[in-house]
């Protein structure tokens, strides 16, 4: 039997270092079933981080893993330089799905690929190199988009072709308007809006980029509406708006399809990845068809909607609309809070658990005051573990546990996790 200690000499030989992995020693996971995974060693583990919100609907999924079957002896590639009828099918219902009018579809293999595709589309329509992004944002891992990520320990280069400033989003427990209501703290943060367009560009702005809730930035929640009035201020302006739905679509959030229903407005681009396969490469970007349509010259994706990952997109997403997954994400997303709250409140290392549905974040601070705590979230990660739980972690300091479950997550696993995580909690006081 291979074991964990075998794997990762081998992966620390020939793969880079500077790949974050997870605990320490590090587990490779072999095997799913419905939420739970197991590691090459047979040890058996409740999966509430589903491959960074990528596995939506839990491990080896009848309708899915079916509908692979069928395509896989027909054939696993084409190309977009084909006619492609899982990849049309595809397109055709996230479409109509995306609210989005006259909506047309382009697929990418991941959600660095769609908003690095969003980003030429925009910069190109727009005639500018101009962007804004959110402060804590993250938006993938290419050269482009490391550029409008705000998270000094995941941008390795300050060089690039674009002219990006940054602007307050929902990260409030730090920010110089968090003792501010709901309201006020949205004047403030498009008040600020409204002064970088005036002090910081030459006016001709491309776009905005925004998650509206952040992912790696440690589930950032603004208030609803909040996005409403900074589109407000794009639009006066001719502004793009781009929402990257990379963690927030498909239903996660509980109350909405999409993360950016919260905020009353329809964005002028949409980019999807992760969740949409349940596991499958496959993203994309959504934008009208005079936006989609005015890119000149000819392009194509390779690998982008190649008919495996049609298929299995097609099947994933008419699982969640058939079993209403979003629903249960808004029940599943309260029964946790439910159970994690009266310890949150009664801890000195958590400032606060925030989110929405099921994604639910818990930031670890020392005792008395709003210092980063990163030990404390390495402890709670690592116990967690121990008893059989997985979850993830982010935030500017690493001092977030982000929980994130499978949106077909039933009562008792949200119960069990809920009990380990109360434990872990408990034990740092």
């Amino acid at each position: 039997m291979t074991t964990n200690a075998e794997l990762l000499a081998r992966h620390k030989a020939v793969l880079p270092s500077w790949l974050a992995q997870y605990y320490n020693p590090p587990i490779s996971l072999d095997s799913g079933e419905g939420r739970h995974v197991f590691d090459v060693e047979g040890n058996r583990y409740l999966d509430f981080f589903g491959g960074i919100l990528t596995t939506s609907l839990g491990y080896n999924i009848p309708e899915v893993t079916q509908a692979i079957q069928a395509q896989a002896p027909k054939t696993l590639h084409s190309s977009t330089l084909y006619l492609s009828e899982p990849m049309i099918e595809l397109a055709e219902l996230i479409a109509g799905l995306s609210g989005i009018p006259d909506a047309k579809v382009f697929f990418t293999t991941s959600g660095t690929e769609a908003n690095d595709a969003a980003l030429m589309l925009a910069t190109t329509y727009r005639k500018s190199n101009q962007v804004l992004a959110m402060r804590n944002s993250y938006h993938g891992r290419s050269f482009t988009t490391i550029a409008i990520t705000a998270q000094r320990s995941w941008s390795p280069t300050s060089v690039s072709g674009l002219s990006v400033n940054y602007v307050h989003g929902g990260y409030r427990l730090r920010s110089p308007f968090r003792a501010m209501d709901d309201d006020a703290y949205t004047t403030a943060c498009v008040d600020d809006l409204t002064q970088v367009f005036d002090m910081m560009t030459s006016g001709d702005v491309a776009a905005m980029i925004a998650e509206p809730i952040q992912g790696v930035g440690g589930f950032a929640t603004p208030p609803d509406g909040f996005f409403g009035a900074m589109k407000k201020e794009l639009d006066n302006r001719g502004v793009l708006f781009i929402s990257d739905e990379v963690q927030t679509g498909w239903g996660r959030t509980g109350d909405h399809f999409w993360g950016y229903q919260a905020h009353g407005i329809t964005p002028d681009i949409l980019t999807f990845a992760k969740g949409v396969g349940n596991g499958l490469a496959l993203g994309g970007v959504v934008a009208s068809a005079e936006l989609m349509d005015s890119l000149p010259g000819n392009s194509l994706s390779t690998f982008g909607g190649n008919p495996l990952s049609s298929a299995g997109a097609l099947a994933t997403i008419n699982y969640m609309l058939d079993n209403d997954t979003q629903g249960n994400s808004k029940r599943m997303g309260g029964r946790l809070v439910a159970k994690l709250q009266p310890a949150v409140d009664d801890s000195t290392v958590v400032a606060e658990l925030r989110g929405r549905g099921l994604m639910q974040a818990i930031e670890t601070v020392q005792p008395g005051s709003l210092e980063p705590n990163v030990e404390a979230a390495g402890q709670i990660i690592e116990q967690a573990r121990v008893a059989g739980l997985l979850i993830g972690k982010g935030g500017l300091y690493g001092n977030v546990l982000r929980i994130a479950p499978p949106m077909t997550v039933t009562e008792a696993e949200i119960d069990e996790a809920g009990d380990i995580l109360v434990d872990c909690i408990k034990a740092l006081d």
